[in-house]
């Protein structure tokens, strides 16, 4: 754990340690709880409600893998919070099933999405594309992160809650159409598209801050939400430019060709 020394604080040993670290296990369940509720909303006209009607296995690939993912966050910080270390442990094995199967399935979900669209792609579908594969690259990152300091509980558990974060685009971008579709006006557009999705990544750099404000201010710690706020601030920014790049248009037009799906 960083002591911050240079804030005249006392070294922190022991029980006042556990004390410190807790809040995390206490309060993270309610952050994946959240996120899954807004899923659940999110997808519930489009998916969830309509399970029987779905235009492609893909659709189902996709959304199980995402779906067995936040259900495994929810429970890996139930656990965490009742004090299930041991069965936390086994469970989380789990992970290195479903991870995998996330990015497979949503690199061939994406892949069907864009397949049907003319060559060259248009403006809107790289974005879509970029915002897809680019929230994956986040992921892998920020999960090979939590799996590099598995062995390191503090630090793990907050990149595993910071694999959510790549993910919160898509809800934000259903929950605005739904809920405040006065806003789709408000954003800039790629292609004549609103790029709702600006509206989450605001929202999700904010959340980000605020964590690195409170791991600062309670745990003297500065090692894990910066890293994730620089892999998330590159996501974000690479979706918001690369659809205009030449080597991205290349890309797309080149991936578009792949017999994914």
């Amino acid at each position: 754990m960083t002591q911050g020394k240079g804030r005249g604080r006392r070294p922190v040993q022991g029980a006042q340690v556990i004390a410190r670290a807790n809040p995390l296990h206490r309060h993270s369940v309610w952050l994946f709880g959240l996120f899954a509720l807004a899923m659940l909303v999110a997808f519930w006209p489009s998916y969830y409600s309509r399970l029987d009607v779905q235009p492609s296995l893909h659709f189902h690939a996709h959304g199980v893998a995402l779906t067995a993912w936040i259900a495994l966050m929810v429970a890996q910080a139930w656990l965490m919070r009742t004090g299930r270390r041991a069965v936390h442990k086994r469970l989380g094995a789990l992970s290195y099933v479903i991870a995998p199967l996330v990015v497979l399935a949503t690199v061939q979900f994406a892949h069907f999405r864009v397949q049907v669209v003319p060559v060259p792609l248009d403006p809107a579908s790289l974005y879509f594309l970029t915002l897809v594969l680019m929230a994956l690259a986040a992921f892998i990152v920020l999960y090979g992160l939590a799996i590099y300091f598995r062995r390191q509980p503090q630090r793990h558990a907050r990149y595993m809650i910071a694999t959510l974060f790549p993910f919160v685009t898509p809800v934000t971008d259903r929950l605005i159409g739904r809920f405040a579709p006065s806003l789709v006006s408000l954003v800039p557009a790629i292609g004549g598209s609103p790029v709702v999705g600006v509206v989450g990544f605001l929202l999700v750099d904010a959340i980000v801050v605020a964590l690195i404000a409170w791991d600062w201010s309670v745990n003297d710690r500065l090692d894990v939400f910066p890293v994730a706020l620089a892999v998330l601030v590159a996501f974000h920014l690479a979706v918001l430019t690369f659809y205009q790049l030449p080597f991205w248009i290349a890309f797309g037009n080149w991936f578009v060709a792949l017999p994914l799906s």
